[in-house]
């Protein structure tokens, strides 16, 4: 997490009305050079100010298109680092990407550094040493640019939880070239244990779970980048055909198998449908699973006198019960406890006044800048990852 400085008195006296209004006059003063960006997680009195709202790869695509079209110059990013950086990696030069508050990092994102991957790296092939294996590693969008940029020079590719099984199968085919004869695949996949854990069974594979309840070898094995050769034998790196990161959401986490059955006790009619960064526990419980995008259209689409039970953020689950519940559709959270993003939090009315209130007057302040080196070695696992997918919509405009 990087250090934010204090911000100067007056805006923490200034009311939410105040705030929201001198954050509307200070975008009317800077007009189509300003481009804002609000993830779906962020609160209400934030979200209200974002011309496109998104999850995180999708404002990234998004404001590249944008930014050009309508000739902004600063892209003020509300989300968080990993975000911004991404922001930064696909937007033109000339473009600048702000983050309103620095310290609103991603725990997740920060649990895989980039000196543990290379050792991971190095010490997973001296495991493999004469054996024909090919590691391919994917890193999940919500990593760092110095982690996109390790599996971008290392021939993997990027992936969100909207296509992880797609990037899944690509990686399982060889990654950039097909396997040569004799030759097998193991994937390395970053952060999240839980993604990677619920994709790969989606394509069949064992968990560490699965082999309890059954019997036999797993196929999946956690790398704990906090322990030697990440808490595993030689052999369990060996015959492990997915290593998973020791990285979770701090937010989905929360979910439990037993709040699956308090909803289903509630309302037995109720859909329980989850994010896949939930544990497996949860997910293999849920009625159904994918990601935020998904999580929003079919709420959207969902029939008037239907019920719906929602894992993933409260502020996103609250802005979809109150869209639902005006359509005659009931939906709740699934648990009561504070599912939040703390670190998303942090970007306030107050941050994002005083970060506009510089540029009107000519200062850049939290400008985030990823290395040209970087950034290119981190487009390719980016682009890899887009070339798998169709193309991303048009930026849809919000009022």
């Amino acid at each position: 997490m990087l250090w934010q400085p204090e911000i100067p008195l007056r805006y923490r006296e200034l009311s939410e009305e105040q705030l929201g209004e001198s954050i509307d006059a200070r975008r009317r003063e800077l007009g189509h050079r300003l481009l804002v960006l609000g993830h779906h997680y962020q609160r209400d009195e934030v979200i209200r100010h974002a011309d496109l709202i998104g999850d995180s790869l999708k404002l990234s695509r998004m404001a590249a298109a944008e930014a050009p079209r309508r000739g902004a110059r600063f892209i003020v990013f509300c989300g968080v680092h990993f975000m911004a950086e991404t922001a930064d990696i696909l937007t033109s030069d000339d473009v600048q990407v702000i983050l309103p508050d620095l310290s609103a990092g991603c725990s997740m994102a920060d649990m895989a550094a980039y000196d543990d991957a290379l050792t991971a790296w190095e010490e997973i092939a001296r495991a493999h040493a004469g054996g024909r294996v090919r590691v391919v590693p994917i890193t999940y969008v919500n990593s760092s640019a110095a982690v996109k940029a390790f599996v971008g020079e290392r021939g993997g590719a990027c992936c969100t939880s909207g296509n992880a099984r797609e990037v899944f199968d690509w990686a399982m085919q060889g990654g950039e070239r097909p396997l040569e004869p004799g030759e097998r695949v193991q994937v390395l996949f970053m952060p999240d244990q839980h993604l990677g854990r619920n994709t790969a069974r989606m394509r069949g594979l064992r968990s560490e779970l699965d082999a309890e309840r059954g019997g036999g070898e797993a196929d999946m094995a956690v790398w704990n980048p906090r322990r030697p050769r990440g808490g595993l034998t030689v052999e369990a790196i060996r015959r492990s055909t997915v290593l998973l990161w020791a990285g979770h959401c701090s937010v989905h986490k929360l979910f439990r198998p037993e709040h699956l059955a308090q909803a289903r006790h509630r309302d037995p009619s109720t859909t329980v449908i989850v994010h896949p960064e939930c544990c497996q526990e949860v997910v293999e419980l849920a009625d159904e699973v994918g990601s935020t995008e998904f999580i929003i259209e079919r709420l959207q689409q969902a029939a008037p006198g239907s019920s719906w039970t929602i894992g993933t953020e409260v502020h996103l689950v609250d802005r979809l019960c109150r869209q639902a519940q005006a359509r005659g559709v009931n939906a709740r959270i699934l648990s009561d406890c504070q599912c939040l993003c703390t670190t998303m939090v942090r970007i306030d009315q107050k941050h994002l006044l005083w970060t506009l209130d510089n540029l009107a007057e000519g200062r850049v302040v939290n400008r985030i800048q990823v290395h040209p080196q970087a950034a290119a070695l981190a487009r390719r696992g980016l682009e890899r990852m887009l070339s798998l997918r169709p193309p991303a919509p048009a930026a849809a405009m919000v009022d």
